[in-house]
């Protein structure tokens, strides 16, 4: 062999190693591990589902899924997307805490992210909560989280009870305290009202359906509004509807309400979340299998007015993954992904396809009530301060409550607090 020769083959053997070092540097660079700050409990478990899957399908993507607490989530992805460290991939958000994001300009502009990758956003997502993960909140603001958990709050009944009693479904709220009283005289052992009356946000979530129906408002042009007329209605007749509910209501929890429900001393629960029916019509565990409607609120001046609590994911604009981020976005929010974590875990999807799988519906006989309230639900106000706004509301609403103060009393001072708050 010449010397040429020799050149070009040790040449073209070196150039052979260091082509397959590239590749396999290549190979390396595109393993990527997603850091999630998701929820625990039944969040958890689909979210831990959809991974598994997606790593199954793709091999070098692999996730560390933290689950936490509502309040431990929280308080560590806002230390997190304050500092701008990029710990986190994606994150779970619970709605109410969405704008405080968003405004910040903590999260990425998936609209930017959806154009980069030739996408756009699947219209089958239900546009009423695909708003809450925009800023500003409207149909057109700039996209910075889907919606995952498509939570919303419904109304269930016992059916039995108000065939029984000549009422149908409720429509208006007026019904339903016309049932209530009928039953009151004419039942015994069973509660005709059910709610939460816990100070805070128990006793918020429960009335505010009815709060909202009646034509009343929280913040309107950013200004607190609890001294309207149709406040004064709307917590008056909850005042009344209450005359009705369990002894020691005003220290009810959801357990206090399921309990009663599925034991049937219950008969019109005003507040119930799907994480709380699964089992309804489970004879291992329900004493009212077959016997209790699960529907959308009853409306009175406005329409059902059910209160939207929907979880939502976003990527932090620090993230050193944001296209893998995306790119697992898209398959968590999928049909075929929602439509596993629905079966597998219980989670409610947010998309109006798997909400009409009649699998899925004969499974959860509530999903087209749930589809009803999601698209037509109310969300909470859009402010930084709702956590502050539903403490004291909820405090005073209780006092009014267990007869401590009168509903006008109530809603004035949490007027003054709230007027305090956002001046702050």
């Amino acid at each position: 062999m010449n010397k040429q020769v020799l050149f070009w083959a040790v040449a073209a053997l070196l150039l052979s190693v260091a082509v397959i070092g590239a590749a396999g540097g290549q190979e390396e660079e595109a393993k990527v591990t997603l850091t999630v700050a998701g929820r625990d409990g039944a969040y958890g478990e689909a979210m831990q589902l959809a991974a598994d899957e997606y790593s199954g399908r793709n091999p070098n993507v692999s996730f560390e899924i933290l689950k936490l607490s509502g309040s431990s989530l929280l308080e560590k992805t806002v230390v997190d997307l304050s500092s701008g460290t990029g710990t986190y991939d994606l994150i779970m958000i619970d709605d109410p805490n969405a704008p405080r994001m968003t405004r910040a300009g903590w999260l990425a502009d998936l609209d930017e992210l959806y154009r980069k990758h030739g996408a756009t956003l699947d219209k089958d997502l239900i546009a009423n909560v695909v708003k809450l993960g925009r800023q500003p909140y409207s149909d057109s603001g700039t996209l910075y989280a889907l919606p995952h958990v498509g939570n919303v709050e419904l109304f269930a009944y016992r059916r039995d009870l108000l065939d029984k009693h000549g009422f149908g479904e409720p429509v208006k709220w007026d019904q339903v305290l016309s049932a209530a009283e009928k039953m009151s005289a004419a039942e015994t052992g069973v509660a005709p009202i059910l709610f939460r009356g816990a100070k805070g946000n128990p006793i918020v979530t429960g009335f505010l359906p009815i709060y909202w129906a009646f034509g009343a408002e929280i913040l309107e042009n950013d200004k607190p509004a609890f001294s309207s007329s149709q406040a004064q209605n709307a917590l008056e007749f909850f005042l009344e509807l209450a005359e009705y509910a369990p002894e020691g209501v005003s220290m009810y929890q959801s357990a206090q309400v399921r309990d009663a429900l599925y034991s049937g001393t219950g008969a019109i629960a005003i507040e119930v979340w799907p994480g709380w029916i699964g089992d309804l019509d489970n004879p291992e565990k329900s004493q009212v299998v077959g016997k209790v409607n699960v529907t959308i609120h009853p409306g009175q001046a406005e329409p059902s007015s059910p209160l939207i609590g929907v979880w939502l994911l976003g990527i932090p604009k620090d993230s050193g993954h944001k296209d893998a981020a995306f790119e697992y976005l898209q398959f968590i929010t999928s049909v075929e992904i929602q439509s596993l974590m629905a079966r597998e875990t219980g989670i409610p999807p947010t998309r109006e396809s798997v909400h009409q799988n009649q699998e899925l519906v004969q499974k959860y006989p509530w999903y087209p009530a749930q589809l009803k309230g999601l698209q037509g639900g109310v969300a909470r106000p859009r402010t930084d301060f709702w956590s502050e706004i539903e403490s004291n509301f909820g405090t005073n609403l209780q006092l009014a409550l267990i007869g401590d103060v009168s509903a006008r009393q109530a809603l004035q001072a949490t007027q003054q607090r709230v007027q305090e708050i956002i001046g702050q």
